[in-house]
């Protein structure tokens, strides 16, 4: 029995929202005793609220008893089924209110009555009472609502006999052995599973002893009574192994169930109870067609999560999982972005030399359906970066696919999302570690260096073409590539006469020209061009070639970094050409290009004046060109690649560090060596880019 000292304390806030003031104890008597039964719901719902806001009426108990109680109305009874939970049933010092022998009655009455809802609501209300009391007289109408032909009251009879027996055992000792019984002859689902699940919590062996019966038809239950049956083989065989090879093959058979919720439970005890591969594989596979099967993305993530604990559990797991990569790959079909990352993600850590050839295989399919038209959403061009990324890794981990992704992801070169700059740090890495793929790179960069629109994307293609391009022939298509790209020089005079609508070298040479040979009186031939000025194109028209248009934008970063490039290509072209006067040609024609744009960027024309960091680099790069020393030349043609190397170098250390930190026990050693690789590694980018 609940004693005061036991009761809740609490904070009572009143909420009264009648405008008029709070009823007295007589007009509630007078509405509950005369009005109709509508006004009869109404002023109950009152006390109820009263009640709860910590009101006290001891008056109106009678009249709730004498007359609500007897009433038919299921509304009614629904209410006065929250009234009797919430009202005080005993006095000051603990003793039973007499009033509440006939309430007892009443429901003694109730669970005898031909409703089915009024039988099975009352005995959901009984689950709530904590007098013993008024329970010890109901047994035996309880008991009797066992054998009722609907479904719901046997279902309600069993949770209320689960709940007395676990508070007051004393009123129905014999419990598990009349649920037992109960249960052998009962065939509703719903109702066996609440009387299994009482024997799961009272009597263990009993409910062992049933499922021993029937352990060989357990695929054929229900959902419902199957996930109480996974967990109570779960805490048999946890707090008994020797359990185990009892009830594992039960455990076996319900991963092949028709219910999603019992195949994962089915396939997380399976993983617990066993380490066996055969287990360890159809655990997996149980988890993989769920993912797919499965529509609610939450729950992908969820099992996905699962897939990925079973990996990191033992080494022995991964070997196993590995097995399963290309099932793993078919969860790419769901549309969702974050499970499309993880499975990705996992598939890139189970990837090993028996099947990476595949796995490349069909990332490169999912790639290539990416670039339809259809699939210029966001979620698309994020999750073509993610293969980017994931494709990257896979060259990088296994070095012999790199002939096959480097030339795949070059075609993403030209893009102007941010997969272009992913693709481009990729090919950087590669073209540096993998010599023998280089002239397929600068072949590729060379096609899409003009309609490249990404200023990032072509600075970093400036610096690539200027450090790998070594022959005098891949200099000079870089320069006229440079040249095509970067318009008529010098800029500023051309944007002057453009401004002032003067006719430019470039616009009197354009394709409108027609050229036709003529003779003459002596007889000698001459060329006559004829222009045409009809299709003149406006000026919004006009097509700026892409280096200019981000000189023009403010974008002088480029600048430094073509800067930087011709400086390199000079420094080559010196060392391969032993033509003095074509040497000095080429320097010449690279600084007029880098005079050229840093007196662009001080002239006011572009939207964003140049840096002084810029200003300074393309003046350094000035004076290089004009005074070429065997250290600069050394600076500027060697150690650039080696301070990408080092950093590439630095990275893949960091990485096996970072991957091996588990194992360190002491974090200072680990935070002063990170510490000096970043350091680093940021010095190192500094001087790359």
């Amino acid at each position: 029995m609940v004693t005061i000292a036991e009761q809740p304390c609490y904070t009572l806030i009143n909420t009264y929202d009648d405008t008029s003031e709070v009823p007295n104890e007589q007009q509630l008597k007078h509405d509950l005793e005369h009005g109709t039964i509508a006004v009869k719901i109404i002023t109950l719902k009152k006390v109820i609220h009263l009640i709860l806001q910590g009101e006290k009426y001891p008056g109106l108990l009678m009249t709730i008893i004498r007359f609500l109680l007897p009433t038919n109305d299921h509304t009614l009874k629904k209410l006065l089924l929250i009234f009797w939970e919430i009202v005080p049933k005993t006095t000051g010092d603990g003793k039973l209110l007499h009033e509440m022998i006939l309430v007892c009655d009443a429901y003694r009455k109730d669970l005898q009555h031909p409703n089915e809802f009024i039988r099975g609501s009352t005995l959901r209300f009984l689950c709530k009472l904590k007098e013993p009391e008024l329970l010890e007289p109901l047994m035996p109408s309880i008991r009797a609502c066992l054998d009722y032909k609907h479904a719901y009251v046997r279902r309600n009879a069993v949770l209320a006999i689960y709940t007395i027996y676990k508070n007051f055992d004393q009123l129905i000792p014999d419990a598990p052995e009349l649920i037992l019984n109960y249960l052998e002859g009962e065939q509703d689902a719903s109702c066996k599973r609440n009387a299994f699940m009482m024997l799961t919590h009272v009597d263990r062996e009993r409910a062992l002893d049933y499922l021993s019966t029937c352990i060989d038809q357990v695929h054929t239950f229900n959902d419902i009574l199957q996930l109480v049956i996974v967990e109570l083989v779960y805490k048999v065989c946890h707090s008994n192994p020797s359990e185990r090879s009892r009830f594992i093959r039960c455990i076996y058979n319900l991963l092949s169930s028709g219910s999603l919720a019992v195949r994962y439970e089915a396939a997380g005890t399976l993983v617990t109870l066993s380490n066996a591969p055969s287990a360890i594989k159809a655990a997996a596979q149980c988890y993989v067609e769920l993912i797919i099967k499965e529509s609610d993305n939450n729950v992908k993530l969820i099992v996905l999560d699962r897939l990925i604990g079973l990996k990191n559990t033992s080494s022995t797991h991964e070997k196993i999982l590995q097995e399963l990569v290309m099932d793993i790959l078919r969860v790419l079909s769901s549309p969702d972005l974050e499970v499309r990352r993880k499975t990705l993600s996992l598939v890139l850590q189970l990837s090993s030399t028996r099947n990476i050839e595949q796995v490349v295989m069909v990332m490169k399919k999912e790639l290539t359906g990416t670039m339809e038209a259809s699939s210029d959403s966001s979620d698309a061009k994020s999750y073509r970066q993610s293969l980017v990324k994931t494709l990257h890794s896979c060259s990088i981990k296994f070095p012999d696919m790199a002939a096959t992704v480097v030339p795949l992801l070059l075609e993403f070169v030209s893009d102007d999302d941010n997969t272009a700059e992913d693709v481009l740090v990729f090919v950087r890495e590669a073209i540096q570690r993998y010599s023998h793929l280089r002239p397929t790179v600068i072949n590729k960069l060379m096609e899409v260096f003009g309609h490249t629109k990404n200023a990032s994307v072509h600075r970093g293609m400036l610096w690539i073409l200027g450090e790998y391009c070594t022959s005098v022939e891949e200099i000079m298509r870089v320069i006229v590539e440079i040249r095509t790209t970067l318009g008529e020089i010098p800029i500023v005079d051309a944007e002057l006469r453009k401004q002032a609508g003067e006719t430019t070298e470039e616009e009197s040479l354009s394709p409108s020209a027609t050229p036709r040979t003529l003779v003459t009186a002596d007889g000698t031939y001459a060329t006559q061009s004829v222009f045409s000025t009809g299709n003149v194109p406006s000026k919004k028209e006009e097509r700026i070639p892409p280096l200019r248009a981000h000189l023009l934008d403010g974008e002088f970063f480029v600048g430094s970094s073509l800067a930087t490039s011709l400086v390199k290509m000079v420094t080559r072209y010196s060392s391969q050409v032993t033509e003095e006067q074509s040497c000095n040609v080429f320097a010449a024609e690279s600084m007029l290009m880098i005079a050229s744009i840093l007196h662009l960027g001080r002239s006011g024309i572009p939207k964003k004046p140049i840096t002084e960091d810029d200003a300074e680099r393309m003046s350094l790069c000035l004076r290089v060109l004009s005074n070429r020393s065997d250290l600069m030349v050394d600076v500027f043609g060697e150690q650039s690649r080696a301070a990408l190397a080092d950093m590439l170098a630095a990275s893949d250390n960091r990485k096996d560090y970072v991957e091996g930190m588990s194992e360190v026990s002491a974090w200072e050693p680990f935070r002063t060596k990170l510490s000096g690789w970043l350091l680093k590694d940021s010095i190192v980018t500094i001087i790359v880019w």
